[in-house]
């Protein structure tokens, strides 16, 4: 990992880019695949499944027998661990329900909003290098919370035809049935388009490699809705001299297994602790099986040794990582200071790790900067807010005016006709009441 020592400010922004993607080159490789699935359907998904998957493929749609086979295949341990998990995770969305917003803004005008769910969703599982089976949770508990109708859960199969039995597993304890063989961006084209086998969703959720990244950000220009623009993983982790060195290592590590194009960044007050940092990380990594993915990854990282805290938080603000690992002596500090990050994770015993899997909290999250603006997964992503509104014509008496005035304005006649011809007929109504 580089190292830089008190940057410049405007320097930050260029010392902070994630790794460059070709994405033009990727869209010439994405675009023909989208195109030949909106047109041939199934018979495209088969193509693509023995082109890619090497898998030859006449039915993609999980069967019951499947499902019972995937339970018996995992160990109890591991049953039990993804329970844990679904709890805390049901329990955290769950509680992000809100109530029906009513009220009169004045009198005679009611307005309202609700949440109204997304009929039918499309999910995304990797199940390449690393079966994301976590993901089931996160992407399959809020859409079942949400009272989605139609849920869609696609992952890629093995050169046998096999779904990895912890997805499964996941899936069919989440209470998703409708679990279909198909990875890749032909996956995320069969659920914006639809297919003879596989239903045409409102959005689709997950994470995925560049192919299928591209592959949501096309379908989201004309046919679906996606969940965020989402990229390779990372993690930025703050850290000061109370911070033990082996935990942040582990941290950065974590995050640097997942793919060569992940980045990891470690802001610092303190120089010993960057270089204690760096040697827990040379001797942690001779131990992982991906050590090889995680020493690319770190080619694209760095540490940065600021000359205080202060100014770390502002250069994390910048950067707006997607996880963020606050190991300062007082961490509740970044509740207040952090404006911009996917999901923060306070103190030195919270791991990433905690949330990537069943503390409670989504781990789908945005990534390269956009938590500027885009939040993570919530029980929100699930639903439409719709709002109504109920005037009566006393109501409308006192607003009425001021809509055509302003109507007027702007030059709308109908929109002021729409409220005068209303008015009238009140003042009618009115006057032949009077007259009775």
């Amino acid at each position: 990992m580089r190292i830089v020592e008190n940057p410049a400010r405007e320097d930050w922004k260029q010392l902070t880019r994630r790794p460059t993607q070709k994405f033009k080159k990727i869209e010439k490789i994405v675009k023909p695949i989208l195109k030949k699935v909106r047109k041939k359907g199934d018979v495209a998904l088969r193509y693509f499944a023995l082109e890619y998957d090497h898998v030859e493929l006449q039915h993609f749609e999980v069967s019951a027998e499947e499902f019972d086979l995937a339970s018996q295949q995992l160990d109890y341990e591991l049953k039990e661990a993804i329970q844990v998990a679904y709890h805390n995770i049901f329990k955290f969305h769950e509680a992000q329900k809100t109530d029906t917003l009513e009220m009169e803004t004045m009198p005679g005008v009611r307005c309202f909003r609700r949440s109204v769910p997304i009929e039918k969703v499309g999910l995304y599982i990797p199940g390449g290098t690393a079966p994301l089976f976590s993901t089931v949770l996160m992407t399959g508990i809020p859409a079942k919370i949400a009272g989605c109708r139609e849920i869609v859960l696609c992952t890629p199969c093995d050169r046998r035809g096999q779904i990895n039995p912890a997805i499964l597993y996941t899936a069919q304890l989440v209470g998703i049935n409708k679990v279909f063989k198909i990875g890749g961006a032909q996956a995320v084209a069969a659920m914006a388009y639809g297919t003879e086998s596989i239903l045409k969703d409102h959005k689709i959720f997950g994470p995925g490699n560049q192919y299928v990244t591209v592959a949501k950000q096309l379908v989201s220009k004309s046919e679906v809705a996606i969940d965020m623009p989402a990229g390779p993983s990372e993690v930025a982790v703050l850290a000061d001299a109370s911070a033990d060195p082996s935990f942040v290592a582990a941290d950065l590590l974590s995050q640097a297994e997942h793919g060569i194009d992940s980045q990891v960044v470690l802001i610092s007050d303190s120089r010993a602790l960057v270089n204690e940092t760096i040697e827990a990380v040379k001797y942690q990594i001779k131990q992982l099986p991906r050590q090889k993915i995680a020493r690319e990854a770190l080619k694209n990282s760095i540490c940065f040794i600021m000359p205080s805290l202060e100014e770390g938080y502002e250069l994390l603000n910048e950067y707006a990582a997607e996880h963020l690992i606050i190991a300062t002596k007082n961490p509740d500090e970044a509740i207040e200071r952090i404006h911009s990050a996917g999901s923060v994770f306070l103190g030195h015993y919270t791991p990433e790790s905690a949330g990537d899997y069943a503390s409670g909290t989504n781990h789908t999250l945005p990534t390269n900067g956009f938590a500027r603006s885009y939040s993570g997964i919530s029980l929100d992503s699930y639903v439409k807010k719709i709002t109504y509104q109920s005037i009566s014509p006393e109501g409308l008496t006192q607003l009425g005016p001021h809509v055509e005035k302003m109507a007027a304005a702007e030059q709308l006649d109908a929109h002021k006709n729409a409220v005068s011809l209303r008015l009238q007929k009140i003042e009618a109504n009115a006057l032949t009441s009077t007259e009775v």
